[in-house]
């Protein structure tokens, strides 16, 4: 068996696994201590089913000393999950990566579309992490937080296991935390500003898993959004509107389903601006030319604009900015 290090910790390589595979650390958080493994990967291998996270379980999940693991292992508070995985073609992904912040303890970044944050059952070593890692060789890289595959903008990294406790304190917490993001949307806004407190839970009607919807009364996650217009266009008898949109908490899709909710669908949404055919055709590769020209881009028109927060070393605050990307822009600008 032979040793390897990752972010500064130090694995076996199990016996009878290829040298040319790849491997995916998952660390067990406080708040997971004892769910079953399958669980467990279920929750972090998004748009992955119980079953299926058993299949990966049987075929590539070890500890960090090369022992195999079963689906029903109970997890305990920052043990590692080791994935082994023979290496297989995954779509090509954005690898400029602007940097927008840098110190000692974090790194701030400026997402592109189409690149995800951590992996999943379509994509493994194209990650925001995978990249960062080989332009930082033997850098220490923890996400600080996360950004949906299609979302582009600002996204913090720890450098250190002492800066990524820290920096994930502040997230958790959320009092100090600003966050901001642009959307374009179809249809005009009821005013020029406007907050929107509907509660959300997970669609349990849908077969995606991930969707979310406005819940009943006394039902859901409390979750609140201010909106600010920033401009209004049309387009062959069409409007368009681009959004301000400040989070006041942090659900999951709580922009895209609130602006929903108001009949300002955002501009690309395969999931929720139309049925979840678009959502699923293009999952599985077969997006036709009429769901292209319907969705007139080819990625949801949302960006995390803003993030500001108080240094968790320094207690000052610490505020990034990511421009607008092109292609947002370039959409824009062309609507005259």
């Amino acid at each position: 068996m032979s040793r390897m290090r990752t972010n500064e910790e130090t694995f076996v390589r199990p016996p009878g696994v290829d040298e040319r595979s790849v491997v995916t650390v998952f660390r067990v958080p406080a708040e997971l201590a004892g769910m079953r493994l399958d669980v467990f990967l279920k929750h972090e291998l998004k748009r992955t089913s119980r079953t299926r996270a058993q299949f990966i379980i049987s075929n590539s999940a070890y500890d960090p000393e090369g022992r195999k693991m079963r689906s029903n292992d109970r997890l305990h508070a920052e043990q590692r999950i080791l994935l082994w995985r023979p290496p297989w073609d995954e779509d090509p992904v954005p690898t400029e990566i602007p940097l927008l912040y840098e110190d000692e303890h974090l790194i701030a970044v400026s997402k592109p579309p189409g690149l995800p944050v951590h992996p999943t059952a379509r994509y493994h070593r194209n990650t925001l992490i995978r990249v960062l890692q080989e332009q930082r060789p033997g850098a220490y890289l923890s996400l600080a937080h996360r950004l949906d595959r299609e979302t582009s903008g600002v996204i913090f990294l720890a450098r250190s296991p002492a800066a990524d406790r820290a920096i994930k304190i502040v997230f958790q917490e959320r009092e100090d935390i600003e966050k901001t993001y642009t959307a374009i949307s179809w249809g005009s806004a009821p005013t020029p500003s406007f907050r929107v407190d509907l509660p959300l839970e997970l669609d349990p009607l849908s077969r995606t898993r991930v969707k979310m919807r406005v819940a009943g009364p006394g039902e859901g996650l409390p979750s609140g959004t201010r909106f600010q217009v920033e401009g209004e266009r049309a387009r062959e008898g069409r409007r368009y509107t681009r959004l301000r949109c400040d989070l006041e908490t942090g659900r999951q899709h709580q922009i895209r389903v609130h602006l929903l909710a108001m009949g300002l669908p955002i501009v690309g949404d395969k999931l929720y601006a139309f049925d979840e055919g678009f959502f699923t055709r293009d999952v599985d590769g077969k997006a036709t030319e009429e769901d292209r020209a319907l969705l007139e881009l080819p990625r949801h028109a949302l960006h995390a604009a803003r993030l500001a927060l108080v240094h968790p070393f320094t207690g000052r605050p610490l505020e990034v900015v990511a421009p607008l990307p092109e292609d947002m822009a370039r959409f824009w600008e062309g609507l005259g």
